[in-house]
């Protein structure tokens, strides 16, 4: 998507056209071979040692990567970065784990798709100069989102039987400001309307940044269902947020693979969050 607007841009540009070219800053291949080096280490539910190991090597492509423990959850971890900056922070989170059921399931858009345009963004904009001014940005992959063993809707309070990084991080961390979460953001066709408990300037600020970028077609104004998520622990603590989920997709089948990613969007949504956060830092 983005290449052909560019060249078009590129091509008015060369015959005296005004149209300028969109930014480039979000690297959608990267993005899809981290997609897919996940979706290789096999079904990774919370805790397994196949998402540990896993866990080591999305560390490493953090800025200033750690590991967090999840108070309460033995061998449960959050994977987390940060490029310093004034309070308060901005978050950019995304969960990286699976579900643990049905068996064989890979998560390519359900864990892996968010988790590779969370670590994608921060590389873009850990590029990016850094001014005295600019907003702390933290960037969370939250283990233990899917609930131990079952689907999210068998577990009758899915609030407190998941979520277990995003409450665990929510609760520990003070001073942020935003937070930006990342679930079903690579399926073909994506469409992602505003998820209806999230924060509707912050969601209209978003819809902006995509359109600056040529992105705007996969996002829309309308609302969706209310969805309990990672960002709802943050909501609960006051902390504006949104999620960007295309609900639409089947994301608790064994569909879910990599055949049903699109590297047009996951470009979207990177190119959009880089810009969002390039223009909130300095806020």
């Amino acid at each position: 998507m983005f290449a052909v607007v560019a060249a078009t841009a590129a091509l008015l540009a060369g015959c005296g056209g005004s149209e300028a070219r969109p930014p480039d800053r979000f690297d959608a291949s990267r993005a899809w071979r981290l997609a897919r080096l996940q979706v290789a280490a096999g079904q990774r539910p919370a805790g397994s040692p196949q998402l540990r190991r896993l866990a080591v090597r999305l560390r490493r492509l953090l800025p200033r990567g750690r590991f967090e423990a999840i108070s309460g959850e033995p061998g449960l971890r959050n994977v987390v970065g940060v490029l310093p900056g004034r309070a308060p922070a901005i978050v950019l989170g995304a969960h990286y784990d699976t579900l643990a059921r049905p068996r064989g399931f890979v998560g390519a858009n359900n864990g892996a798709a968010g988790t590779a345009v969370v670590i994608e963004v921060a590389r873009a904009l850990a590029r990016m100069r850094r001014h005295s001014r600019d907003r702390e940005l933290r960037f969370v992959l939250f283990d233990g989102e899917e609930p131990a063993g079952k689907l999210p809707e068998q577990t009758g309070d899915f609030y407190h039987a998941g979520l277990r990084g995003s409450r665990a991080y929510s609760a520990a961390n003070a001073g942020i400001g935003e937070m930006i979460l990342l679930d079903y953001v690579g399926g073909r066709g994506l469409h992602l309307p505003r998820e209806a408990s999230s924060t509707e300037w912050l969601w209209r600020q978003l819809v902006g940044a995509a359109d600056a970028v040529g992105a705007g077609g996969a996002f829309s104004e309308e609302s969706g269902p209310a969805i309990i998520d990672d960002h709802t622990p943050f909501l609960r603590a006051g902390v504006a947020a949104v999620d960007l989920i295309d609900w639409s997709y089947p994301g608790h089948s064994l569909t879910d693979g990599l055949d049903r990613l699109s590297r047009s969007s996951l470009d979207a949504v990177g190119e959009s969050v880089v810009e969002l956060l390039s223009e909130q830092r300095r806020e």
